[in-house]
């Protein structure tokens, strides 16, 4: 069974830290591109970055998030992590993991309709 699970998230006050962390079961892991995203009430859901195949190992960063936010991946534990760093109100919101549709690419975007399978969500807030 395919699945991929979010943890990590929680309430924090501006300027502080959460690490975020996407367990993946069911699939050759290691294989795919795993992206994280982001969805704030009322608003669009929003690509943050992503993370190529154990092979490459390439990192992308949506503009919003590029110097506070790290992903990285524990391919010995099945598992993505996003780091991050002074939160923002703005940062509000439910975060989710998902996996790219196909296997072994080169390069990974944060656009949605590239990841078919998704996580539940964990929710951040950030506030004083």
């Amino acid at each position: 069974q395919l699945q991929l699970v979010e943890s990590g998230g929680g309430t924090v006050q501006p300027g502080g830290s959460l690490r975020l962390s996407c367990t993946v079961s069911g699939f050759a892991a290691d294989a795919y591109a795993i992206g994280w995203f982001r969805q704030a009430p009322g608003k669009e859901r929003e690509g943050l970055s992503c993370i190529t195949d154990r092979g490459t190992l390439m990192t992308n960063y949506a503009d919003s998030v590029k110097g506070r936010f790290t992903i990285s991946r524990d391919s010995t534990k099945n598992m993505v992590y996003l780091q991050m760093n002074n939160l923002k109100p703005e940062d509000t919101a439910v975060y989710y993991c998902a996996r790219e549709w196909r296997p072994y690419m080169d390069i990974c975007l944060v656009e949605e309709g590239r990841y078919g399978v998704w996580g539940q969500g964990t929710q951040v807030t950030v506030s004083s």
